[in-house]
């Protein structure tokens, strides 16, 4: 473990998970989420950047010399926060590593607009690409904690349809939004940022009331996947949603797919954020790279 993830481990503990245990509205969490974008993110030297408007609107970032592929990101943040913004360095550090087009739709979040208004957008952000010219084995699904969630929602609303893309990659996926993995118990204690307790309130910010919180679109560990695409899962072993991670890459397996599990020992969740800045989180980026290229060069039959 470095001593930067070491610091990061102890703010994370003392000042991150003490203000999500008492955060009364989400708007706070927003401006939190995105500071984290503009004091990580870097500079943009080599990649072109811009912001699209539409419906969802989405932030576009590829490398000055052409783009190798597309991946469609969608960002973490419990479904309440987080946007393009808030997961720059992470952005920044992919396109260059995977020599990708990353292309991050800023859905929309609750409460203003509940479950599953995200994954309307997530739906609405891929037909737009595929309208674009597109093509689905040219495009990798990929997300981190919420995000990671609606990408895995996504592919299997695909499979469904006899869409394959080329892969997908989840980062600390939020997979089971009824909380039922054990390590919710388990790791309650050894989780350095998320309050277990305050995931009742989450869902309450983000479902309206009634919400089936099984229903695969919110929870894809409850969907029914047809021929899975190739999928790289990462984790850490402290987080309290270990189990959606593994419970998840177990449902993959069993449905047939390719499934590549990486786990960090301390990490926080979501820790890829922090992009260049954190030697854990090049390194988990830097993997997801490479399974990325990897898995298109074999999607196009190079």
């Amino acid at each position: 473990m470095s001593l930067r993830l070491s610091v990061l481990n102890v703010m994370c503990r003392v000042l991150g998970k003490t203000r999500m245990r008492h955060v009364k509205r989400p708007g706070s969490q927003r401006n939190d989420f995105d500071y984290v974008g503009r004091a990580f993110g870097g500079r943009a030297k080599g990649l072109r950047e811009r912001a699209e408007p539409g419906a969802p609107p989405f932030a576009s970032c590829e490398p000055e010399p052409g783009a190798q592929g597309t991946i469609l990101y969608f960002h973490g943040g419990g479904f309440i926060a987080g946007s393009p913004v808030s997961h720059r360095a992470l952005i920044r550090a992919l396109v260059r590593r995977s020599g990708c087009r990353v292309v991050a739709p800023d859905y929309r979040l609750g409460p203003e607009h509940m479950l599953p208004a995200a994954q309307e957008d997530a739906r609405a952000m891929w037909d737009r690409l595929i309208a674009n010219g597109t093509r689905p084995e040219d495009i990798v699904l990929a997300g981190d904690s919420a995000g990671g969630g609606m990408a895995l929602s996504l592919m299997a609303e695909l499979g469904a349809e006899g869409v394959r893309p080329a892969a997908c990659v989840a980062l600390c996926p939020w997979t089971d939004l009824t909380g039922s993995g054990a390590s919710m118990v388990e790791n309650a204690r050894r989780d350095p940022l998320l309050p277990a307790e305050r995931l009742p309130d989450l869902i309450g910010f983000a479902t309206a009331p009634g919400t089936d919180l099984s229903d695969p679109r919110l929870s894809p560990l409850f969907a029914r996947f047809k021929d899975p695409v190739p999928t790289l899962i990462q984790y850490a072993k402290t987080e309290i949603v270990r189990d959606d991670a593994l419970r998840m890459a177990d449902v993959l397996r069993a449905a047939g797919g390719q499934v590549v599990v990486q786990d960090w020992a301390h990490a926080p969740h979501a820790w890829h954020v922090f992009g260049e800045a954190l030697p854990e989180a090049r390194d988990a980026i830097e993997k997801a790279a490479q399974f990325i290229k990897a898995q298109l060069s074999v999607s196009r039959g190079d």
